[in-house]
């Protein structure tokens, strides 16, 4: 059966423990440096320690090292790959081709996001060389998908939920441009989260609100279907996220694919099954809202826009409770009846627009009497965006994790043997030497046997099967079954971590005059898609200058972080589109008859102009 890979997100290693226990195949995680969350960065020792208790059920681990290099970094980023690879590591997530070309070592390399993965023939080419997976743009369709998925045989990776980066993934310089904190880098201050005043070329303003800000992905519903496309690891973002979000989101996808598993064809890409005390919920912990965003296509406009955006707010919203029926002095009450309790956090829209929170102090019936009443009125919408119920619950809660495991006792020649086997096929035989003594009691010896043998604790076992393989029935005494239960086991892990196959990488081309042209650099076979590269093809150091001159490319232009001045250039690519989400898009059927430009404007007076690309229906975003 083909297996299939749960990916999560690992801030810490507390996080990552949580994620690897509630059914994560994998993991991936950043170290101190050069990871595209400089906020999410972990020692080395954290990172050896998650990858033993990964490899224990055979989940795996991946290294973030996924931010552009200046080169006198590249030597220091190299260094810290050997010593990621001596902790035990699983693959490394790059973005920096200067990488491929200063000695790695022997890795999965896996292509960042960062990479702007979002057409067949990018993908084609980063097999070519040496890369074994890539993580796909967020902004593909599912035709997209199963086009990229026809034309290489490469692993792809796909975000199934949480937070959407509103610019195309490594095509975003806003950040850098307003500020100096590069995206790229690692150091993005999330300037597409801010309020802008959208206007068009007569200075008619749409008003201000968070136009750039998207909501949440959620592809729940559509499983099945990525798997039918060709998809192999499916990724949930969150490595700034806390863990009760990660044990939440990554137990509700466990339930999910084990779902879908359940009808044949596919297997978990680790071993063993997880166990919860506790009803997942993805509305229950942080989301802005959800959306499948492209993947069925561009979706309908309404009279606020798409549900891909999250325009009235950047901010978690949480689940929907209802509207409000009734006011009271200082209670309301919800259209629908729905458990509500003190300590609960709520928020709802006021009447200008802006979101405003508060707290439940009591609950009398259907009457909820909240910390403040200031803003509510009748038939506004209320959302619960801190369940404590809930959260209590997760913080209590011990998801656990099991494989299972065959037993069968039999006799030998001077005592018994206990021998194992478990769900992947490791077995070993333990034997002990003891008298035989019949059993005056067969039926009570059988049970104690029984118990004592399938007693497997804390151990990473649960017994599946124990099978009593004895001529006669023998009194065998706790001590013995005990001891011989405790080594067997030892033994068994032991074997599996023998046994496990450590991920190899494939062989990456060194950049060393000698070695001649390589059969794709002639651009008829395997050569890079484009012969010319502007600041956009982030090329910050010169080995990835060589690089891609190496694979056809002529004309390279120094990437933004170099220390370009980005007035008057792109800053942003994206596939939102704000003339679509007001209606004016000429492809619309009744189009809005809008004034182009269109500019958005922040709140200190920086003037953002809109350009749209009708052809390839998306929007770029210049710095005025």
């Amino acid at each position: 059966m083909q297996r299939i890979e749960l990916l999560a997100p690992a801030g810490s290693l507390e996080s990552g423990l949580a994620a690897i226990n509630s059914g994560a195949d994998a993991v991936y995680i950043g170290a101190r440096r050069f990871g595209a969350r400089q906020a999410a960065g972990n020692p080395l020792e954290n990172i050896e320690a998650l990858a033993k208790y990964a490899h224990r059920f055979r989940a795996r681990v991946y290294v973030t090292l996924n931010t552009l290099l200046y080169d006198e970094e590249l030597p220091a980023a190299v260094t810290l790959a050997h010593q990621l690879y001596q902790a035990g590591v699983d693959a490394l997530i790059i973005q920096d081709v200067g990488l491929l070309e200063a000695g790695l070592p022997p890795l999965p390399l896996i292509a960042s996001t960062q990479m702007h993965n979002h057409t067949a023939e990018r993908v084609a080419f980063l097999e070519k060389v040496g890369f074994q997976r890539a993580i796909l743009a967020r902004e593909l369709s599912l035709a997209q998908i199963r086009d990229i998925r026809q034309q290489t045989s490469l692993e792809l990776e796909t975000f199934i939920h949480g937070a959407l980066c509103v610019s195309y993934s490594g095509q975003c310089y806003l950040s850098y441009a307003l500020g100096g904190r590069s995206g790229n880098r690692g150091e993005c201050a999330q300037p597409c989260r801010k309020r802008y005043m959208l206007l068009d070329g007569e200075g008619r303003s749409f008003g201000q609100r968070y136009w750039l800000s998207l909501g949440d992905l959620n592809l729940s519903q559509h499983l099945a279907e990525l798997l039918q496309a060709g998809v192999t690891s499916f990724k949930i973002e969150g490595r700034l996220k806390d863990c009760a979000y990660v044990t939440n989101i990554t137990a509700h996808y466990r339930r999910l694919l084990d779902g879908i598993f359940a009808g044949g064809g596919y297997r978990p890409a680790s071993s063993g099954r997880s166990f919860f005390d506790f009803v997942p919920d993805p509305h229950k912990t942080f989301n802005r809202g959800y959306s499948t965003y492209f993947f069925n296509g561009r979706p309908a406009p309404s009279g606020r826009g798409t549900d891909i955006t999250s325009q009235d707010t950047p901010k978690s919203l949480g689940e929907l409770l209802g509207k409000v029926l009734s006011l009271g002095k200082d209670f309301f009450t919800l259209e629908r009846s729905i458990e509500v309790q003190p300590g609960d956090g709520l928020c709802f829209f006021d009447p200008s627009g802006k979101l405003t929170g508060t707290q439940v102090q009591r609950v009398d019936g259907e009457r909820i009497t909240p910390a403040r009443m200031d803003g509510l009125g009748r038939g506004m919408e209320i959302y619960r965006n801190h369940d404590q119920a809930f959260l209590r619950q997760l913080e209590k809660s011990m998801p656990f994790r099991k494989i299972s495991v065959s037993l069968r006792l039999s006799e030998t020649a001077g005592g018994i043997a206990l021998s194992a086997v478990d769900e992947d096929g490791t077995q070993v035989t333990c034997e002990v030497a003891c008298e035989k003594t019949l059993a005056q009691k067969p039926d009570l010896a059988r049970r104690t046997i029984e118990k004592q043998l399938g007693s497997l604790g804390e151990s990473l076992f649960e017994a599946e099967n124990i099978e009593i393989d004895l001529p006669e029935m023998l009194f065998l005494p706790v001590a013995l079954l005990n001891r011989l239960r405790r080594e067997t086991i030892e033994l068994l892990e032991n074997q599996r971590e023998m046994e496990r196959l450590r991920p190899q990488g494939g062989t990456v081309p060194n950049n060393v005059p000698d070695r001649g042209k390589f059969p794709w650099d002639d651009q008829r076979e395997g050569g890079f898609p484009q012969t010319r590269l502007d600041y956009r093809g982030n090329v910050l150091n010169r080995q990835a200058e060589a690089f891609y001159r190496r694979h056809g490319v002529q004309n390279i232009e120094p990437a933004a972080e170099s220390g370009l001045d980005l007035h008057g250039r792109v800053v942003m690519t994206t596939k939102l589109c704000l003339k679509y989400e007001l209606g004016a898009c000429p492809r619309l059927p009744n189009s809005a008859n809008l004034c182009a430009p269109f500019a958005l404007m922040d709140e200190d007076g920086q003037r953002l102009e809109l350009r749209f690309d009708c052809i390839k229906c998306q929007m770029e975003v210049i710095l005025a």
